[in-house]
């Protein structure tokens, strides 16, 4: 059960991350986030940034959502998922 919570969360968590890096690229930039970075139109720079941006946004998002995850579960049953048990327990 812990398995398919913690990834619904990341996954969630990575889906509005995404949202909010495309939205806040397009008011900063003026222009759409590149579809795809590694396309020999989009300027080299542009692909770094767009990459490094949005790299962090939704990996910090995932994070921070299994970590909330971790919470609520410990808070709901009193102990760590397994897969975080230090002695496995």
């Amino acid at each position: 059960m812990w398995s398919a919570f913690s990834v619904a969360s990341a996954l969630a968590a990575a889906a509005l991350a995404k949202k909010a890096v495309d939205t806040t690229w397009t008011v900063a930039t003026g222009k759409n986030p590149p579809e795809n970075p590694a396309d020999p139109d989009v300027d080299v720079w542009e692909a770094v940034s767009w990459a490094i941006v949005s790299g962090m946004a939704v990996g910090l998002a995932r994070m921070l959502a299994q970590r909330r995850a971790t919470s609520y579960y410990v808070r709901s049953t009193g102990h760590l998922p397994g897969q975080l048990a230090k002695d496995g327990k």
